[in-house]
């Protein structure tokens, strides 16, 4: 069942800081893979379950990722409201579809590097686009993490970008994220189905932009991200990348966050 404009495919309190150490320097980086779902969509949990392979290593890819799962709320209308969904996420993937110039939003979606796509739950079709993605050196950044009151969660980050930014431009974003996450499907397409889900985006917050940069200039900053209820340090990791006007994406880095901040 799909509405008019989207589709469901199926397959054809401490205040001490805590420091986490930047990743070893490689010519090339992480991969970014984002996956567009909703517990409202029958054929996302499929997606859910090879994205959370992925993060496993299941596949022996041999080339580093940073995963990020985005749930949007345009499935909401349909018996069950995804508690991790947000029009944010919505807004992410319509700008995609507008840049990568599809005809429609759907899920579940795949998309690596900002510039290829692919339906989530079909294996070959994500391996093939995570394989032939063009890699980029990492961000070399160092987070410190703070719990500013009970309810707030500060990153402040220092480091460049390895990579040489022009005139366009590119915006520093970083991504608050969650793993482990169980759901007990009450209504909709998933009724009475336990999902899980890893990586899913819990906030996203712009770093700073920058532009006319080299590729080792220090650039410093920091965001702020509110917690919810049952936050657990130890289920949660950051993402750092970074993206183009376009949506291109020149680098990723990915912290885990400590279990004691």
């Amino acid at each position: 069942m799909a509405p008019r404009l989207f589709t469901c495919f199926r397959k054809a309190s401490s205040r001490s800081n805590h420091i986490a150490t930047t990743p070893e320097e490689h010519p090339r980086g992480p991969i970014l893979v984002e996956l567009f779902s909703s517990q409202g969509c029958s054929t996302s949990t499929e997606a859910e379950w090879l994205f959370s392979r992925l993060g496993r290593g299941d596949f022996n890819l041999e080339i580093p990722l940073v995963l990020l799962a985005y749930h949007v709320d345009y499935w909401d209308y349909n018996g069950w409201k995804d508690p991790f969904a947000s029009s944010q996420w919505t807004v992410r993937q319509r700008a995609y579809v507008e840049t990568l110039n599809l005809d429609t939003i759907f899920t579940p979606q795949i998309v690596v590097q900002g510039t290829d796509q692919c339906m989530g739950n079909e294996e070959e079709a994500l391996l093939s686009c995570i394989m032939a993605a063009r890699r980029t050196p990492a961000p070399l950044f160092q987070a410190t993490f703070q719990r500013a009151s009970p309810g707030e969660l500060e990153v402040s980050l220092t480091g460049s970008l390895r990579t040489k930014v022009d005139h366009e431009g590119v915006n520093i974003m970083v991504a608050l994220f969650e793993c482990g996450l169980i759901t007990e499907c009450q209504a909709g397409a998933n009724q009475r189905r336990v999902l899980a889900c890893d990586y899913v985006v819990r906030r996203l917050e712009k770093l700073c932009s920058a532009k006319d940069i080299s590729a080792k200039k220090t650039i410093s900053g920091a965001v702020t991200f509110s917690l919810w209820e049952d936050f657990k340090p130890a289920k949660c990791g950051i993402a750092l990348f970074v993206e183009t006007p376009s949506r291109r994406i020149l680098g990723s880095q990915k912290f885990q966050l400590p279990e004691t901040v």
